[in-house]
């Protein structure tokens, strides 16, 4: 089971419409079961059922996970594959003890890669769609994979199946949801 972290303000906001329901249409689409839950939830959930996690975006003004960041100290305590979109990859970074800073991107953005070993990012090069009002400061433990000309778009931890984006994969690159949930899920889910 693929679990959809909503970080949006409340349980059931417009934002989980618009940001999290997408990418439950990309889960299903590849043949995953998933379950939505709110992100002050998480320790209400049986955790031997999950197989990976992907924290959701948020609405542009929406960021107060990043106020919550004990509702995150699992991230490096578990040892299940993580996708951070957007407000996910800040909430991974905050977790690991990075930061974010204010960068406002909105609209279609070029992204180059970094590496040329990584299971999910194959591509030299893409355009994505951006929305957001921080960009992350990560920290040592995590390989920049991807960057734009204002900011870091793509992280992976260096231990951990944790991988994050800056971008919004479900409104044009769902090869990145995809990836994530091939390389790491079993279809026996």
């Amino acid at each position: 089971m693929i679990l959809l972290i909503d970080l949006c303000y409340r349980p059931g906001s417009l934002g989980e419409d618009e940001f999290v329901r997408p990418i439950a249409d990309i889960v299903k689409g590849c043949g995953y079961q998933y379950e939505i839950c709110h992100f002050t939830e998480w320790e209400h959930l049986k955790k031997d059922t999950i197989d990976a996690v992907i924290l959701c975006g948020t609405p542009l003004k929406d960021n107060l996970f990043s106020e919550m960041k004990d509702c995150f100290t699992w991230i490096p305590e578990q040892s299940i594959p993580v996708l951070g979109i957007c407000a996910g990859m800040q909430a991974v970074i905050l977790a690991y003890g990075g930061s974010i800073e204010a960068n406002p991107e909105i609209g279609m953005t070029s992204v180059r890669c970094r590496v040329s070993d990584d299971p999910i990012f194959c591509e030299d090069a893409w355009i994505a769609y951006e929305l957001h009002r921080f960009a992350t400061v990560p920290g040592n433990e995590f390989t920049v994979i991807a960057e734009s000309d204002t900011c870091i778009q793509a992280v992976r931890h260096q231990a951990n199946p944790v991988y994050g984006v800056m971008f919004h994969p479900e409104v044009r690159n769902t090869w990145v949801v995809e990836r994530f949930l091939t390389t790491f899920v079993s279809h026996e889910t």
